[in-house]
């Protein structure tokens, strides 16, 4: 089993992803702002800030895996987002762990070699742009400058996916790689089937630096 950290363990994506590890017997530790109201059971739950770098450092040190489920919206602005991946990325790759984050639809391509969605955000309300755009970018240019030792993936959800449609278990997905999977609207994944699909993505050790697409 594996030593898992989940930065924004209590958050939409990164709670179903604490539930999933923990389910499968692994050491999960979260860190979040804010304690769950429902903890799982044996989830080391550390309330702290992820742009404090020590944060960051203490349960980063002596992970095999890390998997960052933030969002660019509220405390966390797309500036300060990217920065504060760009320090989780020193920290795991420092510390020899696997790197694993939470994606957005919008960073993949409808088809190979077309435009990723990012670059056409006419279908998006102007309010959302900036954290799309910040999101994308961590796969588009801070993931490949990182060193060739630290093993990331970036795991893009297919486009209807969040609290807003949570949607049902259905203990199944696709995989794609940074092709959407279902490029015409999108697609759609529920919460607990995208943390299915991460956590067989981390055990099964297929994908080294790439960009992957989750959807049902």
């Amino acid at each position: 089993m594996s030593r898992i950290t989940v930065i924004g363990g209590t958050g939409y994506a990164g709670s179903a992803i604490v539930a999933e590890a923990a389910s499968r017997g692994h050491d999960v530790t979260s860190l979040s702002r804010s304690l769950p109201t429902e903890p799982v059971a044996g989830v080391n739950y550390v309330q702290g800030d992820a742009t404090d770098e020590a944060a960051l450092s203490s349960v980063v040190s002596g992970a095999d895996v890390v998997v960052g489920a933030l969002a660019p919206r509220g405390p966390l602005d797309a500036g300060t987002f990217r920065e504060v991946y760009r320090t989780t990325a020193r920290l795991a790759d420092a510390a020899g762990a696997r790197l694993f984050l939470v994606g957005g639809f919008s960073s993949l391509r409808p088809a190979p070699g077309a435009p990723r969605f990012v670059e056409d955000l006419t279908h998006a309300p102007a309010e959302f742009h900036d954290e799309i755009r910040a999101g994308a970018a961590l796969v588009i240019e801070d993931l490949p400058a990182t060193p060739a030792t630290l093993d990331w993936v970036f795991v893009s959800p297919a486009a209807n996916f969040g609290s807003y449609v949570p949607g049902e278990r259905l203990g199944k997905y696709r995989v794609g790689e940074d092709i959407a999977v279902q490029p015409e609207g999108g697609g759609a994944i529920s919460g607990p089937d995208y943390a299915l699909g991460v956590v067989d993505l981390i055990e099964e050790g297929k994908y080294h630096r790439a960009h992957v697409n989750l959807a049902h």
